[in-house]
């Protein structure tokens, strides 16, 4: 097991360290000059200037690719604005800040949002499909095939917009989405996030419903089920010992990817429910012409999927022992 995770986390560098390359050389090949752009509207001949420096567009694509990743890990100097501490990814000059600090600052509202809203949706989902699957065929299977199809037919900023105008504004139901520190408040922590991790909820369910269904009423149907049922054991142990175990691969694997994109910054729903997180953060740098920190997110977002996918792996290799031994 402990040679699968090396291997996989190797595999995981390897295409982190693509990522960035590529990401990087995208950063530098657009047509417009990348200091005009990062200089912002009040820009100063002085500021381009040393922008242009402290970027080092006069070297080759190359070497200010080392230069960046050489400060990932040992931080970096830039002219004019101090040191920027190890993990370095970047200076960002329209807000007069290292991107790494800014990413941290918002990171704790995206993850907040991320992991709560996975919680909501992965228990709803398998929980409906589970249903589904043990009563194939009657009122409840349909219901739930019905709502899941329903459901992935919605989109987050139409359902978004409507659950405030209702359950806000309108009833008064739930509070303003805010975001609290859990260390400061939990109650409030909570509170102030749990429209989002509905909405969110109500557009995850629906897939993981109907994938939880089908992967179930096929496992139930293999042989080694009706064996274990021939054998006299218990339905309850049937289900949760051999078709469950089974149908849960490929529902872990979707999970860690939609739990990995939603980390790198759901920006649809901040932007919905007016959230400063990384997704925020992501479309802020876009209207700013912020380069550097729009690299910063995208290397952040890319590393959650990969690393989420780690994981994935590490916990698929612990369901089937088949994949470790492969």
């Amino acid at each position: 097991m402990f040679r699968f995770l090396v291997r996989r986390t190797v595999s995981a560098l390897v295409i982190l360290l693509i990522i960035s390359a590529l990401t990087f050389w995208l950063f530098y090949a657009v047509p417009r000059d990348p200091a005009q752009m990062s200089c912002g509207k009040n820009c100063t001949p002085d500021m381009l200037a040393r922008i242009s420096h402290n970027l080092g567009i006069d070297k080759p694509i190359p070497v200010q690719y080392w230069y960046w990743l050489k400060g990932v890990f040992v931080g970096r100097d830039y002219a004019g604005f101090g040191h920027c501490s190890a993990p370095c990814l970047g200076y960002s000059f329209a807000n007069n800040e290292p991107v790494f600090g800014t990413i941290m600052d918002r990171l704790p509202l995206t993850l907040s949002l991320a992991f709560g809203a996975a919680v909501v949706f992965l228990v709803l989902g398998v929980g409906a499909g589970m249903i589904a699957a043990v009563k194939q065929g009657k009122f409840l299977d349909k219901f739930a095939s019905s709502a899941s199809l329903f459901g992935s037919s919605l989109q987050i900023y139409f359902v978004g917009y409507i659950a405030l105008y209702f359950l806000v504004f309108k009833l008064g139901w739930l509070s303003q989405p805010n975001y609290t520190p859990i260390t400061d408040n939990p109650f409030e922590w909570a509170s102030g996030l749990l429209l989002p991790w509905l909405v969110l909820a109500i557009i995850y369910t629906a897939n993981y419903t109907r994938m939880a269904r089908s992967q179930l009423v096929e496992q139930l149907s293999e042989d080694y089920v009706r064996t274990a049922r021939a054998k006299g054991l218990s339905r309850a142990n049937v289900f949760f010992r051999f078709a469950w175990r089974g149908a849960m691969g490929p529902i872990v694997t979707v999970f860690g990817i939609d739990l990995g994109t939603l980390i790198g910054g759901a920006i649809i729903t901040e932007s919905t429910f007016s959230l400063q997180g990384v997704g925020r953060l992501a479309v802020a740098s876009v209207i700013q012409s912020d380069l550097p920190m729009l690299l910063g997110v995208t290397v952040l977002a890319a590393g959650a999927i990969v690393f989420a996918n780690v994981i994935v792996d590490a916990v698929y290799a612990l369901i089937d022992p088949r994949i470790r031994l492969a």
